[in-house]
């Protein structure tokens, strides 16, 4: 039985994992044993929950930045920063669950990042200003990082090793369904309550997680250990990743690099960006182990997570802002339109993890980047006179493609590792696939502005006092009521509509394009020839 438990605790990703080949001197004891009944169920519950809550929350409040906009007093674009700020802090600290695990155990390390969390919703349901609340969020993003492996990784060792692949399963379903209740869950909140409410339904049930984990789990603490951690190499990981964000998100309010502060800021994501890159390679002990990137696999599978779920990311907020502002659309129906994208992945996803050592994860890729690519160029056909099953459509079939997509790149980017090198891989990858997120959701509403003010200006060429056009639309406007200066402002909004939908097809064909090219680039990697752990961490 030990050394069944023994092997469980190695194969099943178990906490001692988060230790680099360098660390490997921490105080070794019998693993515990695996729990059964009626604590098994409770645990496998609280652990989902806390999974379950956080990974809601990359995506609860897609649909209701419209209204934290207009209850805040700014513009929807800069209401954005409330889900890249979010996203950035969640990423920078990720690389730093293996320190913080060996500091101060995996167990109470996991409890206090929840209890955390809930004060940071608190925090951010009680914000007073759009700069209070991304700071709440940025706290937010930083102590939810350990959450995500550290809920794996204790499911994983409360399971006998022969079930590791259930357990993986019914984590990775949790990490799926979330996505699928965010925007149902935000966009019903924001209509019936109002926004603060999507943080404060945290505060329960985060406490109830915290609560059980700690009655079930603290009896089961990992081994602790003081290493020295990487500061050098963490200040200017916050410093690049940070700057270039603000530079990105600010870029169009303040002209690009008309503006001296976009300049400024640029110039120090560019400058501390190569110096991290030195840094890292030379460090004993870096905060981000560049050296994984000499393997090929591992550089094509990152190269598709992140620059696909960039994409993708971009797209999931970009459509429901699209909806509510130019296409009339309550939050709740916007809600409904972008929730089904997890209905299809439900019921793949169990499949290709069952299937996934059987076929080439770059076949099965391919089809995830193709289905997407399907999907992309299907929202580009969009009009403002689209239905709702026309918009809906895309939407669930994105499901198959999302299925398709996290399990056999992870994979891929595992292959060939040894057990040991596979924390580090993981963290990294999921730091370069959540920054990439935040950067498409940037990218796509600065690119979705810049772009309807071209089509509006095209658009305007063609409408003057004297075209045939515009005189029977103004007539017509008049015709029903308006007064002449009612009737050009609502001929001027319906060209808003025309240049933003216009500007949102281009992103979706551009999407649909860049998902083609992923492609060819998933093929450079070489074939996987050995069955290797999969981390169902990149399905959030």
């Amino acid at each position: 039985m030990a050394s069944a438990e023994s092997k469980s605790a190695q194969e099943g990703l178990a906490v001692e994992d988060l230790l680099d080949s360098e660390s490997t001197a921490v105080p070794q004891r019998k693993a515990p044993a695996p729990l059964a009944g009626g604590c098994l169920a409770l645990g496998t519950v609280a652990l989902s929950l806390a999974t379950f809550m956080n990974v809601l929350d990359t995506s609860i409040a897609n649909v209701s930045l419209p209204a934290i906009a207009g209850n805040l007093g700014v513009a929807p674009n800069q209401a954005t920063w409330v889900i890249t700020s979010f996203a950035v802090a969640n990423a920078i600290s990720i690389p730093l669950t293996g320190w913080l695990t060996l500091r101060f155990g995996a167990v109470r390390l996991f409890v206090t990042s929840i209890l955390l969390f809930v004060f940071a919703s608190l925090l951010c349901g009680l914000a007073p200003s759009i700069e209070m609340l991304i700071l709440f969020r940025v706290i937010q993003g930083a102590v939810a990082g350990p959450m995500i492996p550290l809920s794996q990784s204790l499911l994983l060792s409360s399971y006998p090793q022969h079930k590791s692949g259930t357990a993986l399963a019914m984590w990775s379903l949790t990490t799926l369904v979330a996505p699928i209740m965010g925007p149902l869950l935000g966009g019903y909140i924001t209509d019936n309550f109002s926004w603060p409410w999507i943080f404060y339904i945290n505060i329960p049930v985060g406490i109830g997680a915290a609560w059980v984990t700690w009655a079930i789990y603290h009896r089961r603490e990992t081994p602790k250990r003081k290493l020295p951690v990487d500061k050098v190499g963490l200040a200017l990981l916050v410093v690049w990743v940070g700057t270039l964000q603000i530079a990105l998100d600010k870029g169009k309010e303040l002209d690009w690099f008309e503006s001296p502060l976009i300049l400024g800021l640029t110039a120090t994501a560019l400058v501390s960006f190569v110096v991290f890159l030195i840094w890292e390679l030379t460090e004993d002990h870096p905060v981000v182990d560049l050296k994984l990137f000499a393997r090929r696999n591992f550089t094509v599978g990152v190269i598709g997570l992140a620059l696909g779920y960039g994409v993708f990311f971009g797209n999931v907020v970009l459509l429901p802002l699209w909806l509510q502002q130019y296409m009339g659309y309550t939050a709740t129906w916007a809600g409904l339109v972008t929730a089904p994208v997890g209905l299809l992945a439900l019921l793949f996803s169990p499949w290709v993890g069952k299937n996934v050592n059987k076929y080439d994860p770059r076949l099965l890729t391919t089809v995830a980047f193709l289905v997407f690519a399907v999907v992309f160029w299907m929202r580009s056909r969009f009009t403002p006179q689209s239905d709702v099953e026309t918009l809906l459509i895309p939407t669930l079939l994105q499901g198959v493609s999302m299925a398709f997509f996290f399990i056999p790149l992870v994979s891929m980017t595992l292959s060939g590792m040894d057990h040991h090198q596979i924390p580090a891989a993981s963290g990294l990858s999921n730091f370069m696939r959540i920054t990439a997120g935040a950067f498409g959701t940037s990218i796509s509403t600065t690119v979705w502005d810049n772009r309807a003010s071209l089509h509006h200006a095209q658009l305007i060429e063609h409408i003057t006092p004297f075209s045939p056009e515009s005189t029977q639309v103004l007539d017509q406007l008049q015709q029903s009521g308006l007064t002449a200066g009612q009737a050009t402002a609502q001929l001027n909004q319906m060209i808003n509509q025309q240049a933003f939908m216009r500007s949102a097809d281009d992103i979706f064909y551009v999407s649909a394009m860049i998902c083609v090219l992923l492609v060819g680039i998933v093929w450079l990697a070489r074939p996987v020839r050995s069955a290797q752990p999969v981390d169902a961490g990149g399905a959030h």
